[in-house]
């Protein structure tokens, strides 16, 4: 029996990436997949890969967010998994950190996940089971140069995580979170060829991980098979962090 068979997931930042990864590995472990994204081309491409629902979502507005979980739950009923995927990165060193920067992602990457968090726990304490995953980051760890925001964002979902489980245990909601290392995404292939080989080699297994990597990770904890697994952060890094 497939891993995720007759379960329904939304997976939000799904166009692309991480994202699809995860969208693909779900959709062949049997769920039926809604990909909430922005990007109505990316988004709609993906779901009509997977054979899912295309919602476009914005989730740092809570209007967008109430109108994917109430499509979402128009179309299947309940939801089983909610993988909070989506995020941005607007890089810059403290100093030169503009405010709208510093807002946005925190927008995104931590708002999102706290107004997608709040509506998909609200369905699953009526259901009475569901599974929320977390896209955290190994620099949430132990920072990176010039990503105050994204590391304060990162570091944000993982206590966000833990508070999640003590709440929402008795209700029969599980909650972890992933923190990918160094991942090939069409983001990080436009940094310089000398700076991927680079931090290449400060990997331990000496390899960056594939979109993939971190699906089979968001696979196995969304799974019946990972039913006594709750508050925890899994690290998919290669090592990295050691």
């Amino acid at each position: 029996m497939n891993l995720l068979e007759g379960k329904n997931c939304i997976i939000t930042g799904g166009g692309r990436g991480i994202g699809k990864a995860t969208a693909i590995k779900f959709a062949e472990e049997g769920a039926k997949v809604v990909i909430a994204e922005f990007d109505e081309v990316t988004g709609q491409s993906t779901a009509n890969e997977v054979g899912g629902l295309f919602v476009k979502t914005n989730v740092a507005e809570k209007r967008s967010v109430d109108s994917l979980f109430k499509t979402t739950m128009d179309a299947f009923g309940r939801i089983d998994v909610l993988v909070n995927n989506a995020g941005i990165l607007m890089d810059g060193t403290l100093a030169k950190m503009e405010e709208d920067q510093f807002d946005r992602v925190i927008d995104v990457n931590l708002k999102g996940v706290y107004l997608c968090g709040r509506a998909a726990a609200t369905i699953m304490k009526e259901q009475g089971a569901g599974v929320i995953l977390n896209a955290s980051s190994v620099v949430a760890h132990n920072g990176n140069f010039g990503q105050t925001n994204y590391v304060a964002t990162k570091a944000g979902v993982i206590g966000m995580t833990k508070v999640w489980a003590r709440e929402l245990g008795k209700d029969g909601i599980r909650v972890n979170a992933v923190a990918p290392g160094f991942i090939k995404t069409d983001m990080t292939a436009q940094m310089p060829e000398n700076i991927i080989k680079m931090m290449g080699e400060k990997v331990p297994v000496k390899r960056w991980g594939e979109p993939e990597d971190i699906a089979n990770a968001y696979c196995f904890l969304a799974s019946n098979e990972a039913s006594y697994i709750s508050g925890t952060v899994l690290n998919v890094d290669g090592g990295v962090v050691v």
